[in-house]
C-alpha cells in the first residue's frame, strides 16, 4: 500500500472513531438530561401545593401564551410569562401602551386562565446583561428562601425583571411577608412585588400534608456538593454585606384582571 493510501486510511479511521465517541457522549448526555428532568418533575409534583392537574395546566398555559404573544406582538417586544395556579404574570418590555393591552387580551383568550397580572413596562427591551443579572437574582432569591425554616421555598415562584423580583405562590399572609422580606435583603434586588394567591393557615396545613405525603426523602447534600448559581452579576449587584444595605421596597402587584374563566383570585 502506498504512503498516500495509508495516510487516507488512517485519517478515515480516526474520523470514524472520533464520530462514534462524540455520538456516544451525546446520547449519554441526552439520557442523563431526560432522567434528571423526570426525577426533578416527580419531586416538583410531590412537594407543590398545587394539584398535579393544576401544574400540568399551568405548563400548557405558559407554552400557549408564549407562542401567541410572540406571534401577536411587535418583534421589538421582550416578554416573560410565569404561570402559577392559573394566574398569569406578564413581565418584560413592550414598545407602546397598545402592545401592553394587546398582550393581556391575547392571554385572556387562552383557555383556563384564571387571572392576569400585567406588569409589562412600556420601554425599550432590556439588554442581555440585564437579563443575565435577572437570572442571577432569581437564583440568589431562591437560595435565600431556603434558609428560612418558617416557609418552604417550593411554595414560591420567583421571577426577576430589571432587578425587580416578583413572587408568586399559594401562601398564607405570614408566609408571603416572610418571603418578601427575605427577598428584599438580597443584594441587587431593586424592589419586591407580591403576586400571591392567599390561602388560610388551615388550607396551607392541609395542602402541605397532601403534598408531602408522597414526597421522596431527599439525600443529605454537603456544602461542597450544593448547587451554585452559574450566572455572574453585573455592576448593579453590590457585594456589600447585607447588614450595610437597606432592604429593597416591598409592594403589591398591580390588580389581577379576570382571565378566560372570569376569576381574579
Amino acid at each position: 500500500m502506498s504512503r498516500n493510501s495509508m495516510t487516507r486510511a488512517l485519517a478515515r479511521t480516526t474520523l470514524t472513531i472520533g464520530f462514534a465517541a462524540s455520538l456516544c457522549a451525546s446520547l449519554q448526555g441526552c439520557f442523563l438530561a431526560v432522567a434528571g428532568a423526570a426525577a426533578g418533575g416527580t419531586a416538583l409534583v410531590a412537594t407543590d401545593r398545587r394539584t398535579v392537574g393544576a401544574q400540568t395546566e399551568d405548563r400548557e398555559i405558559q407554552v400557549k401564551a408564549l407562542k401567541d404573544l410572540t406571534n401577536g406582538l411587535p418583534d421589538s417586544s421582550h416578554l416573560n410569562v410565569a404561570v402559577f395556579n392559573q394566574r398569569v404574570l406578564l413581565t418584560g418590555e413592550v414598545p407602546d401602551e397598545a402592545s401592553k393591552q394587546k398582550a393581556e387580551i391575547i392571554v385572556r383568550n387562552i383557555a383556563n386562565v384564571g387571572s392576569i397580572v400585567n406588569e409589562l413596562a412600556v420601554q425599550p427591551a432590556s439588554s442581555f446583561s440585564t437579563r443575565a443579572n435577572d437570572s442571577y437574582l432569581e437564583g440568589r432569591v431562591k437560595s435565600e428562601l431556603v434558609m428560612y425554616k418558617d416557609i418552604s421555598a417550593n411554595n414560591f415562584k420567583v421571577v426577576s425583571e430589571r432587578g425587580v423580583v416578583y413572587l408568586m405562590g399559594l401562601v398564607t399572609v405570614d408566609e408571603g411577608n416572610i418571603a418578601a422580606n427575605a427577598a428584599s435583603t438580597v443584594p441587587g434586588v431593586m424592589q419586591v412585588v407580591k403576586c400571591y394567591q392567599y390561602i388560610q393557615p388551615q388550607q396551607a396545613m392541609a395542602a402541605n400534608s397532601q403534598a408531602n405525603g408522597n414526597a421522596p426523602t431527599p439525600a443529605p447534600v454537603s456544602a461542597a456538593e450544593a448547587p451554585q448559581v452559574g450566572a455572574v452579576p453585573d455592576s448593579g449587584v453590590s457585594s456589600r454585606p447585607l447588614d450595610q444595605q437597606a432592604p429593597a421596597p416591598v409592594m403589591d402587584s398591580s390588580p389581577a384582571h379576570p382571565g378566560s374563566n372570569g376569576a381574579t383570585m
